[in-house]
């Protein structure tokens, strides 16, 4: 027989051989089918229901733009929507609500603490919602309980949760933000201080050899080299008119008041006059260089007109006809000479120690400015430090008051946060079991198992049923069949079944269509 349904089955069925088989196996059919979804009808019912309350909580952007006021904070919002969801989901957390509410008592009160928090996490949902950026833009918490009621008030505990987490962990990265920057600025703030003390200490122990001071250290130096040839020059005056005034007066002192030159004038007037001829070369040479009231002008005509009183006496000493060396007039005449060696002297010391003295100026200041390439190198160097250090602090200093204001903006809660849409729901349906899903999952194993079992049924039957069936047994061909004959009880009784038929079919559907109702209307 299994060799026939094979042949059959490689031939394909036929409508009328499967009308045959449906009723003569329609017992074997219906009762697993109907027994199968009832099963499954009435375990919908017997199976505890959960109840799930959802919420909808939308992730509001900052109320100030970034453009003014830049958050200070990550901007990964699924990795602090992770972060807030283990802190919430911890055990501590998840023990507080358990308690609170009750929750896992009854049968499940022989559970231990961490079976109930891992039984809550199960029963915890949280699902986000994306815009077309793949961009967050809110997210669902939802939590499947025993009550309807209490699915609800827990569904409220986690979302306050999450918005109070949420501002608390805002806060806190942004407060921990500007500490961070702030001690960065102390450090670099004291780097820079330390660098600024070097380089005041290095310009003030090399004082006058800094890059800054070339031009007025080349201003110096020449002025004081134009002085420099200017001293040496009065001192080489000074010592030509040493030579004068000594051979001067040494003229005066071997001089005889009757000796008279070829002209008749005396020896001694000759002499003063020769001075003053040097004298009034000297004054006009300086007039042509310097005012009526520079010094050394004044100071010349000084000399001359003192030199004129001694002309003046020398030729008066001469009219009267004395001719001793210790003449008065003689005296007189020599006396200034004398006095110009002395004030000639002093001049000389004093210019020869001004020469000294401007030479090491002059010297100082050559040397300042052979260091001065070695000072700016070093220099350099320092300030390359210390302009990089300033450029660290002004950028930290930047970002300290940036995260200030944000961290002002988080505290008034203007920052990015969590905001109900949907406040959580009062489940009227459970969420499982779905007892009309149960129903469809009823009919689809029913009609499997009834399929199975009839043709199972049908299978094992040795039983022939119609000419074809025979036709395989018997080699030779069939030339006519006998008809089935009805007796009238026969009918009878193939009415009976057929009516049975029907009904049971239709209390089959209506027993299931009955259930299904039900369970939609109150499942």
């Amino acid at each position: 027989m299994a060799e026939d349904f094979e042949e059959q089955q490689e031939q394909g069925f036929d409508l009328n051989y499967l009308l045959d088989v449906a009723k003569r196996r329609y017992v074997a059919f219906i009762a697993p089918f109907f027994l199968c979804w009832l099963l499954v009808w009435i375990a919908s019912w017997v199976i505890p229901p959960q109840y799930q309350s959802s919420t909808l909580i939308l992730v509001e952007q900052p109320t100030m733009p970034k453009d003014y006021v830049t958050p200070n904070i990550s901007d990964d919002l699924q990795e602090r929507l992770q972060s807030i969801s283990q802190q919430i989901l911890s055990r501590t957390r998840l023990l507080h609500i358990i308690d609170q509410y009750g929750l896992y008592n009854g049968k499940h009160a022989d559970r231990s603490p961490d079976d109930k928090v891992e039984a809550m996490r199960k029963n915890i949902k949280i699902e986000l919602v994306r815009d077309n950026r793949d961009q967050i833009t809110a997210f669902n918490v939802s939590y499947l309980a025993d009550s309807p009621t209490i699915a609800q008030e827990v569904t409220g505990e986690l979302t306050n949760l999450f918005i109070s987490e949420n501002l608390e962990v805002r806060q806190q990265q942004s407060e921990d933000t500007t500490k961070f920057l702030e001690s960065q600025l102390q450090t670099a703030r004291q780097t820079l201080t330390s660098q600024e003390q070097q380089i005041r200490d290095f310009q003030a122990g090399h004082s006058g050899e800094l890059p800054t001071q070339v031009a007025s250290n080349l201003q110096i130096l020449a002025g004081m080299q134009s002085q420099l040839q200017n001293e040496e020059d009065a001192l080489n005056a000074a010592r030509q008119q040493h030579v004068y005034l000594q051979t001067l007066a040494d003229q005066y002192r071997s001089m005889q008041g009757s000796v008279k030159s070829a002209d008749g004038t005396p020896v001694g007037v000759a002499a003063v006059d020769e001075q003053l001829q040097h004298l009034r070369a000297q004054l006009a040479d300086l007039r042509s260089h310097y005012t009526e009231q520079h010094p050394d002008v004044k100071k010349l005509e000084d000399q001359i007109a003192r030199m004129e009183k001694v002309r003046e006496s020398a030729l008066a000493g001469s009219q009267s006809g004395k001719s001793s060396p210790t003449d008065p007039a003689k005296a007189a005449a020599l006396a200034p000479v004398e006095s110009q060696l002395r004030s000639n002297d002093v001049e000389i010391v004093n210019r020869e120690r001004s020469v000294a003295q401007l030479k090491a100026k002059v010297d100082e200041y050559q040397g300042r400015l052979n260091a001065e390439p070695i000072r700016e190198q070093q220099l350099a160097d320092l300030t390359r430090g210390y302009e990089q250090s300033k450029a660290n602090y002004n950028d930290l200093l930047k970002k300290r008051n940036e995260s200030e204001m944000a961290t002002r903006m988080e505290l008034l809660q203007q920052g990015e946060r969590f905001r109900v849409v949907d406040p959580p729901s009062f489940p009227v349906r459970p969420e499982f079991p779905n007892r009309l899903k149960f129903c469809a999952i009823g009919l689809a194993l029913g009609l499997a198992v009834g399929v199975a079992a009839a043709w199972g049924r049908e299978m094992s039957d040795p039983r022939m049923h119609n000419a074809k069936e025979i036709g395989k047994l018997i080699p030779a061909p069939i030339l006519t069949e006998i008809p089935v004959i009805v007796t009238p009880k026969e009918a009878v009784s193939l009415k009976r079944q057929v009516v049975l038929r029907w009904a049971t079919s239709t209390a089959v559907l209506v027993a299931i269509l009955a259930g299904s109702a039900i369970s939609y209307l109150r499942g």
